[in-house]
Formats: structure tokens, sequence, C-alpha cells
């Protein structure tokens, strides 16, 4: 695949019309008033038809459940995955923050339920957070563990008789202010006294409103301001074995390969998000530089723009090639190794990041002025290289991977 075949230019052409109509004119709500991304993204689901295919996803998805059987790798590569970062990218060329809130909760919170739950479990929570119905959380970070979220993991699961008691701290929760549903991560308390680091990881799944759960306001951040962040604090929760996924502490694919498994969706995924922010600055650099002047001389046609720009459209060219490589092999039920996803994810983070920077050079004071946007663009690109892993984690994930194969 090297270019968006006809079908897919008119899902860009359709998907980009309801941002320029429904999200643009609110962006200064999301941005600045604090108003949460949820209802916008719910509508979008529904003038797609995104909640009726969420729906028959997940009705599959319970059936090989149920029948125990195991994903072909034609079932793997699922619909086309084309369409399905198509939105991504068109949402990231505007915001960000509402395509983290909305792949959290669809894709981290739901896909670990459906991957590890029982077909009660995925029943339970799994449905209502795939179509939106329900916000969810994916919480295994927390303030001392961060790039080492699950040998610094200190969030216990302590047995008591069937239940389990639950306490500790998870921080930088996307939706946790607002999630209905929060997958959890913890390390088993079996009084044995082994290094906690070397301890079993459990994942539960919890409920907005459940006696010692707190979830706090959201954080004031640099950027992504549309995606709600906090705090999740743990006193004490009791939690029955009915909310621990698989229902069992040895669930196939659980605890540190089911959270491992997600890092590599989500550092792809950060390409695609990456390539929506360079596209778009690359949009409105261009544009500027045709119609800004200089002692009566566009700007454009000074070098030291032409410069930022040549290399703002290789950044552009070579993020795009390694989402369209994700796509063609994600197409036919291929996903990447370890190495590979973080190496996309190292790659296209830094490139959003210099790119928006240029464009900011580019507007000069004006990139510094909200209305440009740009200065949004930069503030929300600098995250990725942050979460899902920083750069310096990205580059040990790389090498180890490489040593190990």
């Amino acid at each position: 695949m090297y270019d968006w075949s006809e079908e897919h230019q008119a899902i860009i052409a359709v998907v980009r019309r309801f941002v320029d109509e429904e999200i643009r004119p609110h962006l200064d709500d999301l941005e600045h008033n604090g108003v949460p991304p949820y209802e916008i993204l719910r509508k979008m689901y529904g003038v797609f038809g995104l909640k009726e295919m969420a729906q028959e996803n997940f009705k599959r998805q319970l059936e090989r459940k149920i029948s125990g059987e195991e994903p072909s790798r034609e079932q793997r590569a699922g619909s086309d995955p084309a369409a399905q970062l198509i939105s991504t990218i068109e949402l990231c060329r505007v915001s960000p923050g509402l395509v983290t809130s909305l792949g959290v909760s669809t894709g981290l919170a739901a896909g670990t339920i459906n991957k590890l739950g029982t077909p009660a479990q995925m029943e339970r929570w799994g449905l209502d957070l795939m179509t939106l119905d329900k916000v969810g959380a994916w919480a295994i970070t927390e303030p001392d563990s961060g790039s080492d979220a699950l040998g610094g993991m200190r969030t216990s699961a302590k047995r008591d008789g069937d239940d389990y008691i639950l306490n500790g701290q998870k921080t930088w929760i996307t939706n946790g202010p607002y999630a209905d549903t929060i997958v959890l991560y913890a390390k088993l308390d079996d009084g044995s006294g082994d290094d906690i680091r070397n301890r079993k990881v459990l994942t539960f799944v919890l409920d907005k409103g459940m006696p010692g759960l707190e979830q706090a306001k959201p954080m004031r951040k640099m950027g992504q301001h549309a995606s709600p962040t906090g705090e999740v604090f743990l006193s004490d929760v009791r939690v029955g074995k009915d909310r621990l996924l698989g229902e069992t502490e040895e669930p196939k694919g659980g605890g540190r390969q089911s959270a491992k498994d997600n890092f590599v969706a989500e550092r792809a995924g950060v390409a695609a998000m990456s390539l929506g922010v360079i596209e778009e600055c690359v949009r409105l650099s261009i544009d500027y530089a045709k119609h800004r002047k200089l002692w009566g001389t566009p700007i454009g046609e000074y070098q030291l723009i032409q410069l930022k720009l040549a290399q703002m459209e290789i950044a552009r060219i070579n993020v795009r090639n390694m989402v369209f490589m994700h796509i063609e092999r994600s197409s036919h039920g291929s996903v990447p190794t370890f190495a590979e996803a973080s190496a996309m994810k190292l790659y296209s983070a830094q490139a959003a990041c210099q790119v928006a920077d240029d464009a900011i050079q580019i507007f000069g004071g004006n990139g510094y002025i909200a209305e440009y946007r740009v200065e949004q663009l930069s503030r929300d690109a600098r995250v990725l290289r942050i979460y899902a892993g920083t750069d310096e984690m990205q580059v040990v994930a790389i090498a180890k991977d490489l040593i190990r194969s």
C-alpha cells in the first residue's frame, strides 16, 4: 500500500467534514473550558455507525471466546485497518486528546477485558466500553514507577477469603476523573515475602463509586486538554473474584504479558497520531508561508523558511510510510514486534514534536497565539514522547528486543 484508495479518500472527506463542522467549533471549550470530550465522541459514533460496528465486532469476539476458538490470521486482521486509522489521523489534525481518550476507553480498557475476561465479564463490561455507552480507564502507571510500570508497581492485591483487598495509587490515568469502568493492575501480596518486583501481576475491573475507590479531579496539563487525566486512589477496596479478569490468577496472556501486548498496540498507534499532527502543521505552515509577507515578499520565498518546509515534508513522508506499512501488515493479520512498535513510536513522536515546533517558528509571534492552533498542536504532540513509554525507554526496548531475537 502506498496511497489511500478511492474508498479511503471518500472516508477521509466525510470524516474531515465532520471534524470541521462538529469538532473545530468546540475546540475552545475542550481546550480552555474543561468540557469533557465524550459527548462529541459519542456523536461521531452515531454519525458514522461506529456503535453498530462495535456491537457486531463484540458479538464475534464473544462467540469465539465461548467456543474457545483461537482467531485465525484473517480474523486477527479484522476489518479494514486503514479505515480504522483514518479517524485517528483526522482527529489528531485538530485535537490529539480526543484520540487519546477514545483509544484508552475502547482500545486499552475494552480490549483488555475482552482478551482476558470470561464471557460473563465481557458482557458485563466490555460491550458498553466498545460502544462508548460507558467511559473506560486503564490504570497501570504509579507515581514512583512511570517507566518501570511493572517492576516498580506498588499497588497491592491481598487475598481475603474469596475476595481481594486492593490498596495503592495510580497516576496519569487517561479518563481517570470520569471513568465508569477502570481496568486496574496490581501486585499480588500473598504474604510470602518475595521481592515485590517479581510478584504476580493481576488485573481487576472496578466500577465508579465503589467503597474505597477515589477518582481525583482532572490534572492541569501542558497539552491534550481534550483528554482528562487524573489520579486513582484505592483504600481497602474489596473485590470479589468476579472482578479478577479471567476469574483466575493465571489467565492466558494475562498480567505482565497483557500489559506488554497493550504497549505494542499503543506504540504503533502513536505513529498514526503523529501523522495527523504533522499533516495539519504542514498544511497550516504552507498556507501561512504563501500569504504572510515580510518586506513585501511572501516568507515562503526565503530559503530559511523553505528549509523548514522541506524538512517538515520529509518527516511527513517518513511517518506516512510507517503508517502505511503498519496498515499493510495489519490487513494480513501481522502485528509488529516489540522493537518495531517502539521504533515507530520513537521516530514518529520526535518527528511530530519537531514539525510542530518548526510550524510555530514559521508563524513567528502568531505561532505563540492560541487562535492559530499550531501552539496547541505543539503542546499536544509533546506528550507523545512521554506516554506509552518515554523516548529513553523506547531505545531500551528496541535494543533489548533486537539482542534477544
